[in-house]
């Protein structure tokens, strides 16, 4: 393997005798690429970048990667703006890990940009590094999955990591289901099997509403990570938007009876599942119209009210 230690740069702040001092902290990743539904990972990430202060003066980015030798740009191919006669913008792809406070001062690290197409090994090769280097005490993954759940119950997530006592107090709502692979997930195997502590949260969003922006599941990624690590994140916002959100919903299946009667199916479902029964709240558990079926008008309306919110 070619020296991991040449896909990243880290800045001169955090390099020398006099490096800033991060104390331990969390690092948290939201890369895009894997499945996030409600794009609550990416709610979430962004919703931090924005709101809260870097830990060191002036700047937010501490390490930058090559994206060059991780991305796969046919496969994700990068948006650039033509105007009239010319090339005006590319959207240059960027993989970095920033230092930020939280809200009582704590630094701690998030990773951002796309999961890498290549390179896996070499990539959490890097990664150890880093976490080595700036002496992380714990790293969090944070996604979110479609599930048949209706969004009038509590939102859930499935927890793991690589110790037990890292995730206490979360219940598993599966046994065990074998998927692909993704690059986060396959760090946190690799940290477990040589000692490190590492945590992976992925909140569950209704699948009629997967296709939208569901904020309720970014707040809940949010509040799970404060839970694990101690951080204090900021959600406030998120809640806001969250309860937005749901009244429309509520107005929409006022309109919508057939929508109104599947949501009603799947709050069944769901108290029949917490009851104990032997009920799955995985894709297609019981004989329900597919997600495209149910909730067309509800997916419109979330893409609608994402354009509002982004002033399109």
């Amino acid at each position: 393997m070619r020296d991991p230690q040449e896909l990243f740069e880290l800045a001169p702040e955090l390099t020398g005798p006099e490096a800033a001092d991060l104390g331990r902290p969390v690092l948290l990743h939201a890369l895009s690429g894997f499945i996030d539904a409600g794009g609550a990972g990416r709610l979430a990430r962004e919703h931090l970048l924005d709101v809260l202060e870097p830990a060191l003066p002036g700047q937010s980015v501490v390490a930058s990667f090559d994206i060059d030798q991780l991305l796969d740009y046919r496969a994700r191919r990068p948006l650039m703006d033509f105007a009239a006669d010319h090339w005006e913008t590319y959207d240059d792809p960027r993989l970095e890990l920033h230092a930020l406070r939280d809200h009582d001062g704590t630094p701690f690290l998030l990773l951002t940009g796309p999961e890498p197409d290549m390179q896996w090994e070499r990539f959490i090769a890097a990664l150890r590094m880093l976490i080595d280097r700036l002496n992380v005490r714990v790293t969090v993954g944070i996604h979110a999955i479609p599930m048949s759940v209706p969004h009038t119950r509590p939102a859930g997530v499935t927890a793991h990591g690589t110790r037990a006592e890292l995730i206490a107090g979360y219940e598993p709502w599966i046994d065990r289901v074998r998927v692909p692979a993704s690059v986060t997930n396959l760090l946190e195997f690799r940290l477990g099997q040589i000692g490190l502590d590492a945590i992976g949260f992925a909140a569950h969003v209704p699948h009629y509403l997967a296709e939208g922006e569901y904020p309720p599941a970014a707040e809940l990624l949010l509040t799970s990570v404060s839970r694990a690590t101690g951080l204090l994140l900021p959600a406030d916002e998120l809640r806001e938007a969250g309860e937005r959100v749901r009244a429309e919903i509520e107005r929409q299946l006022v309109s919508n009876p057939q929508a109104a009667a599947v949501v009603k199916a799947l709050e069944e479902q769901y108290d029949a599942f917490t009851r104990g029964r032997d009920v799955s709240l995985l894709t297609d558990p019981v004989p329900l119209p597919t997600a495209d079926e149910l909730g067309a008008e509800l997916e419109k309306f979330l893409a609608e009210h994402s354009r509002r919110d982004q002033g399109d």
